[in-house]
Parts: structure tokens; C-alpha cells; sequence
């Protein structure tokens, strides 16, 4: 049996709140809209199921048998309405109580304690789950929402993407302690040509300022080996297997083992870390929550 197109759930509504409220002009009242809108939506309930829901004594309209039994089966069904609506909502993370939140390996030094903390205080009852990548790789889990937002650099080319910029990272050359470049005030890359270096794997933005700054030097490097996330890269350059380059944000923690020295002005990158969301969820209430902790910790997190 299909089901006339003209009987809505608002409809639905609109007979539920009349049959509670017992006038139509307390009905209408209730829900914000005129006296003539709420008959309209009466009468057009009985015409679109051939039935008799009222009798009219009167300026009143009084129910009948049929429309107690609409508005029981009405009931169920707006509240299986809305249980569903919730269900969907938690599946998708909307609302849901939990936030999961990507981030790249080195923003788990200072940025993202900060935001946890954050969240603890504005939501103390919301769960946050932690998920590491690279830029790629968060990119591609916020899409098919395997996480919630994403922390690290602002994507280029992703129209579905809301980004709100937290501060701006520069890329430094980075040298084992005590190297021959200790004690030098800034680097000039293209002079580096013999040098051996180590780097991260495609898809981390820091492998992007890495390509970048030697396509300016002018040569290809020398990389004898490849990682996935930037602690081990650390660890490679302290052991003395290279050097590579590495945002300003990672500098205190190798400080004893591992330099980071400014390069000259013309191979200078510039990374924008910020909060990235699909637009699609911009009026989530946790993902509103997090950008609110993001605003407020901004000066906080560069």
C-alpha cells in the first residue's frame, strides 16, 4: 500500500499537538504558527485519508475514534522517526559522544595536549579518540569519515573541506648535534649538494616543504633513507645517518641530540597547521565545540 504523498510528519505533528492541546488556536500557539495553518493541516489529513478525523460543534472541531488511532500510530512513528535520526546522527560522529581527531605525529608534542585539555573543560563528558597520519592520510580519513576533524596543514584544492588556520610553521634544516653546521646562523641549501639526507615518506606535508626547498637549491638529494613518521626521522638524523629538513614546532625534542638551523630566505617554507573538517558537518555541535577551543587556544598553539 503506498502512502498518500500529502500525509507528512509535520502533518503528523501538527495533529499530535492538536489532539494535546484541544483548541486550534492553543495548538497553533504552541507550535508557532497560525490557526488557519493548523486547520489547513487537519483537513488535509482527512481528505488524504478518506475519513472523517473530526466533528465540527460548533467553532470546535472534536476527534474521533480514527483520529485517536492516527495519532497513536502518529506517536510511534515520529518517535521511531527520531531514534533513527539519532542513530544515523552517532554513526556518522554527529553529536555522537566521542570526537575523533587526526593529527599529524609532530602535533602531538604541544597542539594537541592543549586541545585535549580544552575539550575536557568545554565538554568534560565527550570521549576523544586520537588518530596519527600523515597529511594524505587524513585527508582521505576525513572524507570517508574515519575521523571527525583533522589537525595538520591546510589542503590545497578541497572545496569540501573547511579549514581554520591555527599558526604558520617554518622549515628548518636539521643537523646531528655537534655537526659542522653547529655553528652556523642559517643554511644555504644549495651548498649541500654532497650531503646525505633522510626524509619522510610521500603524503606528509613536511616531505612537501622538503621537495620544494631542494627544487629551489636547484638538485635532487641524496636520500638514503625513507620514514613514516617524524620521531624516527629525528632518531635517524641524531644517529648521524643524514640530515633533512623539519618544521621549527619539533625543535625541542631531540634538543640535545638534534639541531634545527634556519635556511636562507629563498628556500624558506611555510606550513599552515589548522583545524580541517568536512562542510558538510560545520554545524555539529562537537565539531563547533573544538573550533571554539581551537579560537581560544590559537595564541597558544604556534
Amino acid at each position: 500500500m503506498r502512502v498518500d504523498e500529502e500525509i507528512t510528519f509535520r502533518k503528523l505533528e501538527i495533529l499530535l499537538e492538536f489532539m494535546e492541546a484541544g483548541t486550534l488556536a492553543r495548538a497553533a500557539d504552541r507550535l508557532g504558527i497560525s490557526t488557519v495553518s493548523v486547520h489547513r493541516a487537519l483537513h488535509s489529513l482527512e481528505a488524504s485519508l478518506r475519513c472523517a478525523l473530526f466533528r465540527q460543534e460548533g467553532r470546535n472541531l472534536h476527534p474521533t475514534e480514527a483520529a485517536h488511532a492516527l495519532a497513536d500510530v502518529a506517536r510511534d512513528l515520529l518517535q521511531t522517526l527520531s531514534h533513527g535520526i539519532r542513530a544515523t546522527r552517532e554513526v556518522a560522529g554527529y553529536g555522537a559522544d566521542r570526537i575523533r581527531i587526526g593529527s599529524l605525529y609532530s602535533l602531538t608534542i604541544e597542539a594537541v595536549p592543549k586541545l585535549v585539555v580544552g575539550m575536557k573543560v568545554r565538554k568534560p563528558e565527550l570521549e576523544t579518540e586520537l588518530v596519527l597520519g600523515s597529511n594524505l592520510d587524513l585527508l582521505r580519513k576525513l572524507r570517508d569519515g574515519s575521523v571527525d576533524a583533522a589537525l595538520m596543514a591546510l589542503p590545497e584544492g578541497a572545496p569540501d573541506v573547511e579549514s581554520e588556520p591555527l599558526f604558520q610553521d617554518a622549515i628548518h634544516f636539521a643537523a646531528p648535534a655537534g655537526s659542522r653546521y653547529a655553528g652556523m646562523a642559517e643554511i644555504d641549501l644549495g651548498a649541500c649538494v654532497d650531503e646525505r639526507f633522510v626524509s619522510l615518506t610521500e603524503g606528509f606535508a613536511t616531505y612537501d616543504g622538503f621537495v620544494d626547498a631542494f627544487r629551489v637549491a636547484g638538485f635532487t638529494p641524496n636520500v638514503v633513507m625513507k620514514t613514516g613518521d617524524i620521531f624516527s626521522l629525528m632518531n635517524l638524523v641524531s644517529g648521524g645517518l643524514g640530515c633533512t629538513l623539519l618544521p621549527g614546532r619539533v625543535r625541542d625534542v631531540f634538543s640535545q641530540k638534534v639541531q634545527l638551523i634556519p635556511l636562507q630566505p629563498k628556500y624558506l617554507m611555510r606550513q599552515t597547521i589548522g583545524l580541517n573538517f568536512l562542510r558538510t558537518r560545520e554545524r555539529d555541535p562537537n565539531l563547533l565545540a573544538l573550533l571554539a577551543v581551537c579560537r581560544a587556544s590559537r595564541a597558544d598553539l604556534g
